[in-house]
């Protein structure tokens, strides 16, 4: 039986910054994982399934729009939680919290933020529980980083609107009940609707053959001639404002979760350093392999402090989208180069399913590209220190 061996590492104290509460939603989330993530998802990884069976659980323990407001099914909780939140899932596995994190991030929060009354009754609640499961249709097969370039489309047909196009590496798009939907009305504004799957000529084909989240559901939304009623347009807000504001969200909990994914791999590396013996003693024991832990630990340590303080200013809405953008950058940058050292320390080891690394790794490399490239996340920085924007 698998042992889940996962230690906690606080270099600087950061415990100390945090409430009770945070901490006892940080055990809560942490137990589930080492119950019912861990033992599993190596061999969901290796058959490139997801384990769909998690969904109520992680419901449960309020992975699923931590921060709407309890009358909405949520638990009303502040942004530090729903980080911590998904820093224990990401220490599971990143797709996992990928599958947390687009329903919280761009499903839920676009839905009460710029949904009708009527809309956030009938959704919310039953997405906070896992009843209806979400999927965000941004991304298409010609628009990555460009999204303002969509060619997704929709029109006027009297009581409802006529959808026709595609989204592409969508997470939760196989199993997904609804999907938030962002397409161009007749007058070339972007506006957000919500498609409900059984609607006539909407289907979520699946993408296969990926070598990174193996365990996460990844697919296709694909709209031909679908009729969706006016009812399921979001009113509350036109332009890439409402799907860019989704994203902030999102990548305010990859910055966090990315940690998760770091942590795991640190952990690993330094029990495995302190029990493998060469030339006669532990392998922690040459410089070297000190080195490589503990630059992991300075880094890890840095980016902990940067989400912690992104938290606070989370907390009193004074983030901006420029901040989000460093942490969510460098975050999986320090999660990438820890899972690269970690699988050097631990040699062939490294490359095999009996550790989480190589499988962090390959995870990564997807969440170092989706919800804004590194590379795209580096000019945000760029646009904002200098005033000058390199995207035109």
């Amino acid at each position: 039986m698998y042992q889940d061996k996962y230690q906690y590492h606080d270099y600087y104290g950061v415990d100390e910054l945090l409430t009770e509460e945070h901490k006892l939603i940080r055990e809560t989330v942490r137990s589930f994982v080492k119950k019912e993530i861990t033992p599993i998802i190596e061999d969901h990884a290796q058959s490139a399934s997801f384990p769909k069976h998690i969904l109520k659980g992680l419901a449960e323990v309020g992975a699923f729009g931590p921060y709407i407001p309890a009358e909405y099914g949520g638990q009303g909780l502040d942004q530090i939680s729903y980080g911590i939140i998904m820093q224990e899932l990401e220490r599971g596995d990143s797709g996992i919290r990928s599958t947390a994190s687009v329903q919280s991030s761009l499903v839920m929060y676009p839905i009460f933020s710029f949904g009708s009354e009527e809309q956030k009754k009938k959704y919310l609640p039953q997405l906070a529980t896992g009843d209806f499961m979400g999927a965000f249709g941004l991304t298409e097969p010609n628009h990555g980083s460009d999204p303002g370039s969509m060619t997704t489309h929709f029109k006027d047909a009297g009581d409802h609107v006529v959808l026709n196009g595609s989204k592409m590496w969508i997470s939760n798009a196989p199993f997904c009940d609804i999907a938030v939907v962002w397409a161009k009305n007749e007058a070339g504004k972007i506006q957000g609707l919500i498609v409900e799957r059984g609607m006539e000529g909407f289907s979520t084909p699946e993408t296969h053959g990926k070598w990174s989240l193996r365990a996460s559901a990844t697919g296709e939304l694909v709209f031909d001639n679908v009729k969706v009623p006016k009812s399921n347009i979001l009113p509350g807000v036109e332009g890439l404002k409402g799907p860019l504001s989704c994203l902030n969200s999102a990548r305010y909990g990859i910055a966090w979760g990315a940690l998760g994914a770091a942590l795991d791999c640190y952990d690993t590396a330094l029990r495995y350093s302190q029990e493998r013996q060469q030339f006669g003693k532990p392998i922690g024991a040459f410089q070297l392999q000190q080195k490589k832990l503990a630059e992991m630990i300075t880094e890890i340590t840095k980016g902990q402090l940067l989400v912690w303080r992104l938290g606070v200013l989370k907390n009193e809405n004074r983030a901006t989208p420029a901040q989000i953008s460093m942490a969510k950058r460098n975050n999986v940058k320090v999660a990438l180069d820890t899972s690269r050292e970690a699988r050097q320390i631990l040699g062939g080891m490294g490359i095999t399913g009996e550790y989480s690394i190589m499988r962090h790794m390959m995870n990564l490399e997807s969440v170092v590209t989706y919800e804004g490239t590194h590379d795209i996340h580096l000019l945000i920085t760029g646009l904002d220190v200098t005033g000058f924007n390199a995207f035109v």
